[in-house]
């Protein structure tokens, strides 16, 4: 009797013992599994913080006429009458005109990329001419008013800006050419080589054509493939990837 009684009691032991032992086990267990979601979470925040967010459209200044973003058109607050940019230089750079011309002058903060530009022009046997850079208001006001006066103001506004909503004031904008000037201020200059060159490259220097083929009810003013305006490299790289004018790339159109 009393052997049966302590066999019972040894095997409730055992049952016991191995409770203890299974309930101990699946704890260390839990808290394994535990620590692996806690490293994976862990490793997974980690890899977000490293991994790179996309870069942030910098800033603009499109107002300030000393800017190099501002977009000057018919439609925008015109530049003021005694506006003129500080840091206007003759360029270092073939030239139409005599070099104490007032068109024959631009800013200085865009003058190494002109510079550059017409070098790397030349390199590829091309002969670039800066043909028109700076205009003053009152220079502007008597171009336009000629136009007017032999063709009319409605034809006159297609090709002339009015005198404060010129590109040529803020001294970032030139009108290029060739030595020869064949096709000067015509459309026909798109396919002589400086015109083809200049579309192909100019926006490898800060440069983008103006005035695009197609976009004159967005910009007001018909095609002109020999009109170009400094705005940066890593602007002009965008918008010319972009095929869009200043507007468009801007949102300014509605």
């Amino acid at each position: 009797m009393k052997r049966r009684i302590f066999g019972i009691g040894f095997l409730l032991s055992c049952f016991i013992l191995a409770g203890v032992i299974f309930v101990f086990t699946r704890h260390e267990s839990q808290q394994d599994d535990q620590q692996a979601n806690n490293q994976t979470d862990s490793r997974s925040r980690s890899e977000q913080s490293q991994t790179p967010r996309p870069e942030e459209e910098p800033s603009y200044d499109l107002s300030s006429p000393s800017s190099l973003t501002v977009i000057v058109n018919k439609t925008r607050p015109p530049l003021p009458a005694d506006y003129v940019p500080e840091d206007l230089i003759t360029p270092d750079v073939r030239l139409r005109l005599a070099p104490s011309a007032e068109q024959m002058r631009f800013r200085r903060v865009a003058h190494d990329q002109l510079k550059a530009m017409f070098a790397a022009a030349e390199a590829d046997d091309v002969q670039l001419v800066f043909g028109s850079g700076y205009r003053s208001y009152a220079l502007q006001k008597q171009f336009y008013e000629s136009y007017v006066a032999r063709d009319g103001r409605e034809t006159a506004d297609r090709y002339s800006a009015r005198p404060g909503t010129s590109e040529h004031q803020t001294g970032l904008s030139f009108d290029a050419t060739s030595p020869s000037q064949t096709c000067h201020l015509q459309i026909c200059f798109e396919d002589t080589p400086q015109g083809e060159w200049l579309d192909g490259h100019a926006h490898e220097y800060g440069f983008i054509m103006r005035y695009l083929p197609g976009k004159e009810a967005i910009t007001g003013y018909q095609y002109e493939p020999w009109h170009f305006r400094f705005i940066g490299k890593d602007l002009a790289r965008k918008v010319h990837a972009s095929d869009q004018t200043l507007e468009e790339y801007f949102k300014l159109t509605d």
